[in-house]
């Protein structure tokens, strides 16, 4: 059975530095976005594209958004497969091109460095990858390759 569900995010710009958009140069690409019942992010664009490079980017946003989601449903596969995960990092990298006016992502590539205990089996813990990149509802949703380099690491506990 399907479910549907509904996510509600609402963004401001706040740049406008006094003559709004009357030029490429005179205005801001700050913004706040807001989601309720949580702190706001304070976002801009890009430093390549006159952002403010101390304020959270989309593009450093979509790659979080499939680093997490990834995590979260890797999380969820390795205990259904009896992994005990004691550590999990992520170093996830994307690329983009802009083309003309525009642009787009090529690839993402996750770096994960999980940790399970020394009790469970790395195989395993390895196979719960490919079954979380298929349940990740990021990675379901972008048109461009979204590729898992993982690195199991085995605790001495």
């Amino acid at each position: 059975m399907n479910h549907q569900h509904h996510y509600r995010v609402d963004v401001e710009w706040t740049g406008n530095l006094g003559s709004g958009t009357d030029g490429y140069r005179n205005y801001s690409r700050d913004h706040v976005i807001r989601i309720e019942g949580k702190p706001p992010l304070a976002g801009s664009s890009d430093p390549s594209f006159r952002g403010d490079a101390a304020k959270h980017n989309p593009e450093d946003m979509l790659v979080t958004a499939l680093s997490t989601c990834h995590m979260l449903s890797y999380l969820h596969m390795a205990t259904v497969a009896g992994v005990v995960v004691t550590g999990y990092v992520d170093a996830a990298e994307g690329t983009m091109v802009t083309e003309g006016d525009g642009g787009r992502f090529t690839e993402v590539v996750l770096h994960p460095t999980v940790t399970i205990s020394a009790t469970s089996d790395p195989a395993k813990a390895e196979a719960a990858h490919e079954s979380a990149h298929h349940a990740c509802f990021i990675a379901n949703s972008v048109n461009f390759p979204v590729r898992c380099e993982p690195r199991i690491v085995v605790s001495s506990d």
